[in-house]
């Protein structure tokens, strides 16, 4: 993997850089001590580290407006930055560019009930929205396994989802309006507290663009009333390709819960140790299926989901009883990836999404390559919408092991592809997955896609290195072609 190769020239005015930021941040806000700026190394891919030439964090949207455009002004590259938590290196510094600290950004602004929607800064944690409004009965339906610690402006920047998005949406179908501020410094609104808005779906662009296109400094989120009645159920199978059956089966009947989630032998056994939720230790696979709604529709779903699942093998069988067990049961999956790190000194998370009838197939497929490379690989994801998260287990310690991982993560990814999905399901492409982009698109898709980048960011400034494997200029991609003298469809009348 390799990044963008420093710029010299702006190294060597690294004291004029600071001075201009010490002069829009004063005090604390503009870090560039060598042992502070360790803190913002890496993200929560930390196989990659690059200390950043230096660090501001603003507290205002006028700092950022002012900092984006004194910094296009110096030609200096931008890293947004949120908690840091992302899985994909999207906010790995750059040695020649600012890190800019978005956590002082914290404050809920505003809680509309009736209009059922908060406003929030993006320092938000994800969990927070949740806890802000949890006494008048509402949430935040997006809730990633890292929502105690990732930000509603990470959120947007990955298109996050969770163990509920199957049936509530991921980040972009939860926001409703961003506050914005691009590479010059202008300050946009996109969208608002109504429902949808008329025009280009500009916030459907940036939802999910990993910092390229802009620094998010406010959020209009939805809130949602909590069901009346939410149980879950617990199903163990024999294999891990009866389990990937019983998913397919129970969407084909129709049926679309709350939450569907699987996890196969080794992250059953390393979160039951870890949390003791009472899952089943002699099964191949477990699925977690939460069905939420009114009382009589709940019991009506589940004994329909018992069902399906007998018919597909299932050896266990488990209904919540009580909220605190429910909770339980997803507490074990929530800490899914922090148990893993227990039995290993290292994994490395994947993030890929598959059609769901490819889910056997690529289950089958995963143990094969784990038992040619010789490394494990736990299995925890997002069943009902084909969101892969396999948690590949190695030693960076020994020599070879983190190239074998890195490697083995590939090879997943291409299948993920070659069945018909795509490289990520909400982690983004960051640094980890920008080589294989050309695995899934063409160089015309890739064009198109980088064109939009430049509407936004014509200078290329915001978060490079990311995402495209090859990142033309905008000027490169603007230009016409002259093929012996004549240019294409010469009668076309050009202004």
């Amino acid at each position: 993997m390799k990044m963008p190769v420093p710029d010299g020239g702006i190294i060597a005015r690294r004291r004029e850089i600071v001075e201009a930021l010490r002069a829009i941040v004063p005090g604390e806000g503009v870090i560039v001590d060598e042992n502070e700026l360790r803190a913002y190394e890496c993200d929560g891919l930390t196989a990659y580290r690059q200390l950043p030439m230096v660090a501001v964090l603003p507290s205002t949207v006028e700092q950022v407006s002012r900092i984006l455009k004194t910094c296009k002004a110096m030609g200096v590259k931008v890293v947004p930055r949120g908690a840091g938590t992302s899985l994909s290196g999207g906010a790995l510094p750059l040695a020649d560019g600012v890190l800019l600290g978005m956590g002082k950004f914290k404050r809920i602004i505003e809680i509309d009930y009736a209009n059922r929607c908060a406003v929030v800064q993006p320092g938000v944690t994800n969990l927070g929205i949740s806890n802000a409004v949890a006494h008048e009965g509402f949430y935040y339906a997006p809730d990633p396994s890292s929502q105690i610690a990732c930000t509603i402006g990470g959120n947007i920047a990955e298109n996050s989802g969770g163990v509920h998005c199957l049936k509530y949406g991921l980040t972009t179908n939860n926001v409703l309006g961003l506050e914005m501020v691009l590479m010059d410094g202008t300050v946009l609104r996109l969208g608002g507290r109504h429902l949808d808005a008329g025009g280009y779906d500009l916030m459907g662009i940036v939802t999910g663009s990993e910092g390229l296109l802009g620094v998010v400094t406010e959020v209009t989120v939805r809130i949602l009333k909590k069901p009346a009645t939410a149980r879950a159920v617990l199903l163990g199978f024999p294999t891990s390709e009866q389990g990937g059956d019983c998913v397919a089966a129970i969407i084909a009947a129709g049926i679309i819960p709350g939450g569907m989630e699987m996890m196969d032998r080794p992250a059953i056994h390393a979160a039951e140790a870890f949390v003791h939720a009472g899952y089943p230790l002699d099964v191949e696979a477990l699925l977690i299926v939460e069905l939420d709604g009114p009382a009589a529709e709940v019991d009506h779903l589940i004994e329909r989901v018992e069902g399906i699942a007998r018919d597909k093998g299932a050896c266990y069988a488990r209904v919540s009883t009580s909220e605190e067990e429910r909770l339980a049961f997803w507490a074990g999956r929530k800490a899914a990836f922090p148990a893993v790190g227990r039995i290993s000194p290292d994994y490395y998370c994947m993030d890929g999404t598959i059609p769901r009838k490819a889910l056997p197939l690529v289950l089958q497929r995963m143990q094969e390559m784990s038992e040619r490379c010789g490394l494990r690989v736990a299995n925890v994801f997002h069943a009902g919408d084909g969101n892969l998260h396999p948690l590949i287990l190695y030693d960076a310690n020994k020599p070879g092991e983190l190239e074998a991982a890195e490697a083995f993560g590939n090879d997943i990814l291409r299948l993920c592809v070659e069945v018909g999905g795509v490289l990520t399901g909400e982690h983004g492409v960051g640094v980890e997955k920008r080589d294989l982009m050309t695995d899934q698109f063409d160089e015309a898709d890739l064009q198109q896609q980088q064109r939009l980048k430049c509407a936004f960011d014509p200078d290329g400034l915001l978060n490079p290195g990311k995402v495209f494997p090859t990142l033309h200029r905008c000027a490169e991609l603007g230009r016409l072609h002259v093929h012996q003298g004549e240019l294409r469809f010469p009668d076309i009348p050009r202004f």
